[in-house]
């Protein structure tokens, strides 16, 4: 059975339709990657499988008993609050020292446990958010544009991590990214959506997709061009106050 069956899924806000008729299938273990413009309903997407967000339409089939883990574009936290890292990650979890260590270790911030989440780096916060998801040993992680805010340094030690914590977990991986030579590196499967699905397969069929050229133009520039270009206001982006933590 699949982790996750999509079947005609669509998604509105309001009058304005986000998603429409997107089928979408994730095995156990698999990197997939979901690529398109702003408002395209990436974040939609997502939301609608950890139940965020209720679709108008369509069926959305968990494999029974799947743990979620999940990474949130961004996450409103009141720096002002004397938190530890210790404390933040028992928030919501009903986890032990040695498993927050031990989650912290894989995500690759061991040494930060009793520091105070007010005086991380961006990078070292998005590591913690994914210590906090892997901590109980998800089916699948789902990330949407984690790396977002981190110079490229930081985004692709992020991305590095996220590869050494698949392998050491053999947990699936369905990410949102716009970096597109992490994109065609590490998925095995690429998904092109803009309200619907454009085209999809291995990274390389859809690099030469004519859709997917068409949306993106020639290589990593045509692709960061167009994310820079907010065309068209982004009902993904109208969510920002993502819970701590979301789980099936």
């Amino acid at each position: 059975m699949n982790l996750i069956s999509i079947e005609n899924l669509c998604v509105s806000y309001g009058a304005k339709s986000v998603l429409h008729g997107v089928d979408l299938r994730i095995d156990a273990g698999e990197v997939v990657t979901i690529v398109g413009p702003n408002g395209s309903g990436k974040t939609s997407l997502l939301r609608s499988i950890i139940g965020a967000k209720t679709p108008q339409k369509g069926t959305i089939a968990l494999k029974p008993g799947i743990k979620i883990g999940y990474v949130p574009q961004r996450l409103n936290f009141d720096y002002s609050l004397p938190m530890t890292v210790e404390r933040f990650m028992k928030l919501s979890n009903n986890v032990n020292k040695r498993e927050c260590l031990d989650a912290l270790k894989k995500s690759g911030v061991p040494d930060i446990f009793k520091s105070q989440v007010s005086q991380l780096s961006g990078g070292q916060f998005q590591r913690v958010l994914l210590a906090r998801a892997i901590i109980n040993k998800p089916d699948i992680l789902l990330l949407d544009e984690a790396t977002q805010g981190l110079d490229q340094p930081g985004s692709a030690l992020f991305y590095k991590q996220i590869e050494e914590v698949r392998r050491d977990t053999n947990c699936a991986v369905l990410m949102i990214s716009h970096d597109l030579h992490v994109v065609m590196s590490t998925s095995d499967r690429v998904i092109c959506l803009n309200g619907h699905v454009c085209c999809s397969g291995t990274p390389a069929n859809v690099a030469s997709d004519p859709e997917y050229k068409a949306m993106f133009g020639a290589g990593t520039a045509g692709t960061l061009a167009l994310y820079q270009h907010h065309h068209d206001h982004d009902h993904d982006n109208d969510h920002s106050h993502e819970e701590v933590e979301h789980s099936a």
